[in-house]
């Protein structure tokens, strides 16, 4: 048995929760560790007004006693502080025909690249209210609070996790390859926009600014790096069993991804084998390693042991102040798409989220491969399985 996790809420509900299930007992856990991440989230240059409003904290409502994991479910919540102002409109109780004529902000106006006319054709919804209210990234809040688990489960197993930004619209970052984990990490968490490459920062910036300006919004690429994964997790076996591919499946779940590759991904389209396969090689301290790592830590569905290097690219945020031509789902008459949401560019928030995702695929991975109902058998497996593949 793996780990599995189900979130709840909408945007402009009360709260969103998260349902961690598959958690070894006796990892230390306390709101501190989510709650650093879900303000990493909120950061970056180009969010919005809503940014202010909610400022994200995590409560532990099960599944942790005097600051350990019990095994049994965690559950964590997030309360929306705007939800005083919704009340009316996302109420639980019944209401009747009167109310809901006076009742405001129906959405009958599909927007383009959201997913209202599709979800409204899928559930009958008339209000596209209904559908926005899920399909909101604001559901990124818990899938990063469940994340920041997974990631606090690693880092106390030897793997460390860094995001950072790689490209906002058609501006590329050049990052030295030889920045360690820690260097990546101090210098994105100080840039408004999480890239290391100072000499293109304030391009990125002008970028969302003109954006903006012009009431359009951009996309770009983020990068996610693991370091310290042991040799051998994922499988050859089955498809659905190959880790990279949970790992491409898990970015192209987070919204407005799409596109996502693995190490040199689509570059590798473009050279020849010899420039694309590792070399391997043998040492006494480290055992087998990869010379190179363009195959961003993966080979056959597995782990190298080498840092696993994944990269997703977002689109622009598809709610613009310059609005794109639809059509009313009740009149179908055609009309100029409304605005919802205010960011310019949320690609260096996307990177945190990313981040997350990826912590959860890895630490599914290790509690599916090795013993995992309590924390301390499951650090020595996976000590053991490091030990006897260097040994190997």
């Amino acid at each position: 048995m793996g780990m599995r996790y189900l979130t709840a809420g909408e945007s402009h509900g009360p709260q969103l929760t998260t349902i961690v299930e598959g958690l070894p007992a006796g990892i230390p856990l306390e709101a501190l560790d989510i709650n650093e991440e879900l303000a990493r989230r909120q950061k970056g240059y180009g969010r919005g007004r809503r940014m202010q409003i909610e400022k994200d904290t995590a409560e532990i409502v099960s599944g942790v006693r005097h600051g350990k994991t019990l095994g049994s479910p965690v559950t964590l919540v997030v309360k929306n502080n705007d939800w005083k102002h919704w009340t009316k409109i996302m109420g639980i109780e019944a209401i009747d025909e009167n109310q809901e004529e006076e009742m405001k902000r129906k959405v009958t106006r599909a927007r383009p690249g959201h997913a209202d006319l599709n979800g409204a054709i899928k559930y009958g919804h008339r209000d596209m209210r209904n559908v926005l209210e899920r399909s909101s990234a604001r559901e990124t809040t818990v899938r990063v609070a469940a994340g920041s688990v997974a990631k606090k489960l690693l880092s106390l197993v030897g793997i460390e996790l860094v995001s950072h930004v790689v490209e906002i619209g058609g501006i590329k970052a050049n990052v030295d390859s030889s920045l360690s984990v820690e260097e990546l990490k101090k210098r994105t968490e100080s840039s408004p926009v999480r890239v290391a490459d100072p000499q293109v920062e304030q391009e990125m910036m002008s970028a969302i600014d003109e954006a903006k300006k012009n009431g359009d919004s951009i996309g770009g690429v983020v990068e996610v790096i693991a370091t310290g994964m042991p040799a051998g997790v994922g499988s050859y076996v089955h498809y659905d069993r190959k880790l990279d591919g949970k790992l491409a499946a898990a970015i192209m779940s987070i919204n407005a991804f799409k596109g996502v590759e693995i190490g040199i991904g689509f570059e590798a389209a473009r050279k020849p084998g010899s420039e694309v396969h590792d070399e391997i090689g043998w040492d006494n301290e480290r055992g087998y390693y990869r010379k190179t790592n363009r195959l961003g830590g993966f080979e056959g569905g597995m782990t190298t042991g080498m840092p696993i290097v994944v990269r997703g690219v977002m689109k622009p945020i598809p709610t613009l102040y310059k609005p794109l031509m639809s059509v009313d789902i009740e009149t179908k008459e055609p009309f100029a798409a409304s605005v919802e949401r205010s960011d310019s560019c949320a690609v260096p928030a996307a990177a945190v989220v990313a981040e997350h995702v990826v912590a959860w695929e890895l630490a599914n991975a290790l509690v599916e491969q090795f013993n995992s109902d309590r924390f301390d058998t499951f650090a020595d497996d996976i000590n053991r399985q490091r030990e006897y593949a260097r040994e190997f």
